[in-house]
């Protein structure tokens, strides 16, 4: 079943389109005529970004900041359901309006001002696109050498600082990417639906290993590390902040996806599953599977790929590769490549639609060199991180514009309209009050984000970059701004 608009529904939708801007509009960034995404597809979803490796050992690692495991499972869940609220708060407009992300910051940075916050966007995620590719294609590495051991001399020979068998296993797994993410939304769909639910398999599978492994004996209520009580109060919060950021990018442009959901009842019941739910689940099985390496080899391995490796038997680490592989693609297309191919259709909708944007990302994904980016700690920490403290702000401006300033009223079909007479042209297309308030934002939360000396403060970098935004877009409009009623309701808000 799905949902899918009726006769009336869609003639009123193809004349009304007659009228939309060739620079603002083609299929893709205009509300989906079939939504075919339930519940579980939602659920899918959430698990691909939660299930892992980077996931993993980022819930591994919370348990290094100096808290207690009952004090990191109360941080880890407070901060999944904040994420699930923050995540409600644009991905539910975006099931009832059908809009992707850039065409969602239309609405408070006017229909040309949004491509600013879309292609931030979208270069932060082609370079962990092109990260992400290169470190799961060392896992393709290590399949081919355990088929082909003979390969192993191909290490001896390098292009561009990437030996040709690592060339080999990152554009097999860039082409596995590029032909699922090249076919629609509807085939990442599919693939999700069976990507997040694997990664389970395996996480059991290591449980029981461990656990047997450890006589049963694994302790996750201790401090893996001794801290004073200051800095724990310190690291529980940021436990609960660093939570919402490893979500900041997902938080942003959900609506990628659940614009194509069947209701605003399915987005919210997938996004609580899929967030608090799930991620409370596997945080607690990546924590026991740790913990019971402290017990079985005296020391705390947050890599399950090594974990893998201890076991020893070949066709596990076989099959363990397929797994992780397979949850690397999921993530990767989920998180890294349907945001870039959206938000690069957008800034020229009349050429580059969304399978058009999906190969460019890929192509820019090997221009940056990725194994570069991410053997340069101040390329990671200093350009990416920069830049991914610009999205809280974003996210701030166009929170207080929604639901504060337009009071949930939005005139769908002037999104794709240039003139005065859009209410989001705004001055000749851009917000300058949404990007004064965004840069002034964005200042705050880099501030805290990358100065040494304020390090207290980096793990609410994207909080303050939220509020502060919200509260100087608040001040910034004027309190008459025109509200326009949504005419577009019958055709593309479900509820």
């Amino acid at each position: 079943m799905y949902h899918k608009m009726d006769n009336g529904q869609e003639e009123l939708f193809n004349e009304t389109i007659a009228d939309y801007s060739e620079r603002l509009h083609n299929e893709d960034l205009t509300p989906p005529k079939e939504r075919k995404w339930g519940f579980f597809s939602l659920l899918s979803m959430w698990m691909s970004d939660v299930h892992s490796i980077g996931g993993y050992t980022f819930a591994a690692g919370l348990f290094f900041l100096g808290l207690s495991g009952w004090q990191v499972f109360i941080a880890i869940i407070l901060g999944a359901l904040l994420v699930n609220y923050f995540v409600n708060l644009l991905s539910v407009p975006g099931t009832k309006m059908g809009l992707p992300f850039p065409v969602m910051a239309r609405i408070s940075f006017g229909v040309f001002g949004a491509n600013i916050p879309a292609l931030i966007r979208g270069t932060i995620a082609v370079f962990w696109y092109g990260i992400q590719t290169y470190l799961a294609s060392n896992a393709v590495v290590g399949v081919m050498l355990l088929l082909m051991p003979s390969l192993v001399t191909l290490n001896d020979t390098s292009f561009l600082g990437l030996s040709l068998l690592g060339w080999i296993g990152f554009l097999i797994l860039w082409v596995l990417q590029l032909l699922i993410a090249v076919y629609g939304m509807e085939k990442i769909r599919k693939f999700d639906n069976f990507a997040g639910t694997a990664v389970y398999v395996m996480m059991l599978f290591l449980l029981i290993w461990i656990v047997k492994k450890a006589n049963g004996n694994i302790n996750i209520m201790d401090h893996f590390v001794e801290v004073s009580r200051g800095k724990q109060i310190h690291s529980f919060f940021a436990a609960i902040a660093l939570v919402v950021a490893y979500f900041s990018t997902l938080m942003l442009n959900a609506c990628d996806f659940t614009r194509f959901s069947m209701s605003t009842k399915v987005t919210k019941r997938g996004n609580f599953y899929g967030i608090p739910v799930n991620l409370t689940a596997f945080s607690l099985a990546a924590v026991v599977i740790t913990a019971g390496t402290i017990t079985v080899f005296g020391k705390a391995i947050v890599d399950p790929v090594l974990i893998v490796q201890k076991i020893g038997n070949s066709v596990v680490n076989f099959i363990a590769a397929i797994v992780f592989i397979v949850a690397t693609l999921a993530i990767n297309i989920i998180a890294n490549l349907v945001s870039p191919a959206y938000d690069f259709a957008n800034v020229a909708p009349k050429h580059i639609n969304f399978k058009k944007g999906t190969i460019m990302t890929a192509i820019l994904s090997v221009l940056v060199m990725p194994w570069k980016v991410y053997g340069s700690p101040v390329a990671v920490n200093y350009f990416l991180g920069g830049l991914g403290a610009f999205l809280g702000s974003i996210f701030g401006v166009m929170l207080m514009d929604y639901y504060l300033v337009k009071k949930q009223k939005v005139d769908v079909h002037s999104l794709y309209k240039e003139g005065a007479a859009s209410p989001y042209w705004y001055n000749n297309g851009f917000n300058l009050r949404a990007l004064s308030a965004f840069m002034i934002g964005s200042t705050f939360a880099a501030i805290a984000a990358l100065v040494p000396m304020l390090s207290f403060f980096a793990p609410f970098s994207w909080f303050i970059g939220a509020m502060i935004s919200a509260v100087a877009y608040r001040g910034l409009m004027q309190r008459n701004q025109q509200i326009v009623v949504d005419k577009t309701q019958s055709i593309s808000v479900i509820e």
